[in-house]
């Protein structure tokens, strides 16, 4: 409110043959610090909202002449006229800032700004969506369905485990790589032998992964496909001392496991820090039972100089971590390591089921979640999407995400913490 605030006031005034003579000298003489500025004090207090009257009082206070203010109202009023003569005059100005936080009044520049960043609804967003996810959807299904296809036979022909992608591209990409595939296999029939019991993941770059399976890069030629599949059975045998090495090191570890994090770091780099890890743990004697930490896992990284434990339960250990320091280091942590784990897996189990009740309730084509996003959050998700049963999502994929889209081929995606 305008009464609760008070304004100091320094107004320059001539003394010389001013009426408040007397009163101006009474208060310089209260306020020697003033005379020497040519300035008296002047304060009052504000008792209304209305902007001319604040205007007026303001010069009232100071002594100054209001006449020409009063005749400007005048004129204003007889203009305006009319039954909307007792409104406010709005005038087509761009206050300034203060104005606003001085009256009370909201700021419409700001208030569109927020409106502007305003997340929608998702109730809103589909109505609006809906229709163009629905007919790049119908679009796609010839492309869906060739790629179920071009995948199934080149499964059944060379036995593979599985085929896969790094990235989340659109079903005419990957038709386009599995189309590049089929030919390699038409052309050289013998190599594509060599992926037998593999797993194939289409990924930026050629070669093997730390899981065994064979990465095709999709920037790749023929040629540089086929030079990898000739060099299968060496990746094979770097597969098996790696195996060796991580079987050693849980013997060394009271029965831990060495895991890895991502679908594409190559074998080698995988090899070379198990093997850099192993001499460091020989070097020094550990005395840890050979089960104390069975069942805890654990990740090597190179750019790390202090052992930590993840929020998800396995431990991140540098390649050249002094044994002994990681010796106690693991056995403080393991019991709060096994909590971790456990309530993990739970969540993962739990995110299933939430996963397979939603898609049965809204009868989706399929529901997803981009790598970042955590169990909890999936979760919330799903728990959210089966209660308030959104049916513009029906026949529809969904990805959760943190932001809304209609991708290429009419799958959705959806902030996890959509608005309702």
């Amino acid at each position: 409110m305008l009464s609760d605030h008070f304004i100091l006031l320094f107004i320059q005034t001539s003394l010389v043959n001013s009426p408040e003579n007397g009163d101006t000298k009474e208060s310089t003489e209260k306020q020697p610090g003033i005379v020497s500025s040519g300035f008296r004090s002047v304060s009052f207090i504000l008792h209304t909202n209305d902007i001319l009257s604040t205007v007026m009082n303001v010069l009232t206070s100071c002594s100054l002449p209001v006449e020409h203010i009063e005749r400007h109202e005048k004129s204003f009023g007889t203009c305006k006229g009319g039954p909307d003569a007792g409104e406010s005059f709005h005038r087509p100005i761009k206050w300034d800032k203060s104005y606003y936080t001085f009256t009370g009044f909201r700021d419409p520049e700001q208030e569109l700004q927020q409106t502007k960043r305003m997340e929608p609804t998702l109730h809103g967003w589909l109505r609006n969506s809906e229709p163009e996810a629905t007919k790049k959807h119908n679009a796609s299904l010839p492309r869906r369905e060739e790629l179920s296809r071009l995948k199934k036979e080149l499964c059944e022909k060379f036995l593979l485990a599985d085929i896969r992608w790094q990235r989340s591209w659109g079903v005419a990409h990957k038709c386009s790589q599995l189309q590049s595939l089929t030919r390699l296999s038409h052309q050289n029939p013998k190599e594509l032998i060599n992926l037998q019991g593999h797993t194939v993941v289409f990924t930026d770059q050629s070669g093997m992964n730390a899981s065994g399976d064979v990465m095709l890069g999709t920037m790749d030629v023929h040629h540089q496909w086929t030079k990898l599949l000739q060099q299968l059975p060496s990746y094979r045998s770097l597969q098996q001392q790696t195996d060796w090495l991580k079987e050693r090191i849980s013997c060394l570890l009271g029965g831990s496991q060495v895991i890895h994090v991502g679908p594409v770091q190559p074998i080698a780099e995988h090899y070379s820090a198990l093997n850099a890890f192993h001499k460091s743990l020989m070097s020094r004697r550990l005395h840890l039972h050979p089960r104390s930490l069975h069942g805890l896992t654990m990740v090597l990284d190179n750019d790390r100089s202090t052992p930590r434990l993840h929020e998800m339960g396995h431990f991140i250990i540098p390649i050249n971590c002094d044994p002994l320091r990681l010796q106690l280091f693991l056995q403080s942590q393991a019991p709060e390591a096994r909590r971790r784990s456990l309530q993990t897996h739970q969540l993962q189990v739990e995110e299933e089921q939430a996963v397979q009740l939603c898609v049965q309730r809204l009868s989706l084509r399929g529901l997803s979640k981009e790598p970042s996003l955590s169990s909890s959050h999936m979760i919330l998700c799903c728990r959210r999407l089966i209660e308030h049963h959104p049916p513009l999502l029906q026949g529809l994929h969904v990805c959760v995400s943190h932001f809304y889209s209609v991708m290429q081929d009419g799958d959705l995606c959806v902030p996890w913490d959509w608005k309702s």
